[in-house]
């Protein structure tokens, strides 16, 4: 298997779209433009990404971002072993060496003075510098750089700069419409359309408390924990409170106002 291999998809990621999303990210790629996904937690903006990598037959190196990733994280640095000191590219490296999709995921985890590293790679140019290495590589004509991050939690200390934003196209994710998210659990999960609506309709409650206490909506992602803890024989309503509730807040008042939700939709 060679390294690019490595990295391409071989099974379909399920994903159900919501417009003409797939399309225009098409456009995107085969024009050699860098895109950007913003939306909130858990609503399938990676697994969209692992989908366009799929259909797109081209490989995906993932980087999920923390504050302390550094360049070299990035890029890559020296290593010292027995036969004295070797390079070794970082995963933004490898992609853009063998023509992947590099995506960062949650991009504004990491410091601002990480992600310049990325600016000549979204112009014309279409470079990164490896400045400890003294050397410049040319992207490889398959290579395209995405990032995703949920504005949701954007404040002056975590987002993106005006310089980094506008180097890139954009998408809007945001919870599907209740009809199509009960589709995708039931397609995720083999859940009953019966039950996946039940468990949709609590997650939108919890979403109309996003700011009124809740900092983030429950995740299409959690619906599906708690359809798959249902259909391992966990009684619904303890499935939600483990998958739905409990994971988004300690506040006794806001979880006392979701199990009550819980219990009215399952009475």
């Amino acid at each position: 298997m060679s390294n690019k291999d490595q990295y391409l998809i071989k099974t379909e990621p399920f994903y159900q779209a919501q417009g003409n999303e797939v399309t225009l990210y098409e456009a995107a790629y085969h024009a050699k433009l860098p895109v950007m996904v913003k939306g909130p937690t858990g609503c399938g903006k990676s697994r969209f990404i692992e989908y366009m990598a799929w259909k797109l037959q081209k490989p995906l190196i993932t980087v999920a971002c923390n504050e302390d990733m550094t360049a070299s994280d990035l890029v890559g640095r020296y290593l010292l072993d027995a036969n004295g000191t070797r390079w070794l590219d970082g995963p933004l490296t490898t992609a853009a060496r063998i023509g992947a999709i590099c995506y960062l995921d949650e991009i504004v985890e990491a410091r601002q003075d990480t992600t310049v590293v990325i600016h000549p790679l979204t112009d014309h140019r279409r470079v990164l510098p490896l400045d400890k290495k003294g050397e410049l590589i040319e992207a490889h004509p398959d290579f395209q750089l995405v990032i995703s991050y949920n504005p949701g939690y954007q404040s002056l200390m975590k987002d993106l700069k005006q310089s980094t934003k506008q180097r890139f196209t954009a998408f809007d994710f945001d919870y599907p419409t209740a009809e199509l998210e009960a589709q995708i659990i039931t397609q995720e999960t083999g859940t009953d359309a019966a039950l996946a609506a039940r468990l949709v309709k609590i997650a939108q409650t919890a979403r109309n408390l996003k700011g009124h206490g809740l900092d983030e909506g429950i995740s299409t992602r959690l619906i599906v924990y708690a359809a798959t803890l249902i259909r391992r024989g966990v009684a619904a309503p303890d499935a939600c409170r483990m998958a739905m509730v409990r994971p988004i807040t300690d506040d006794a008042d806001i979880r006392s106002t979701l199990d009550h939700a819980i219990d009215a939709v399952f009475a």
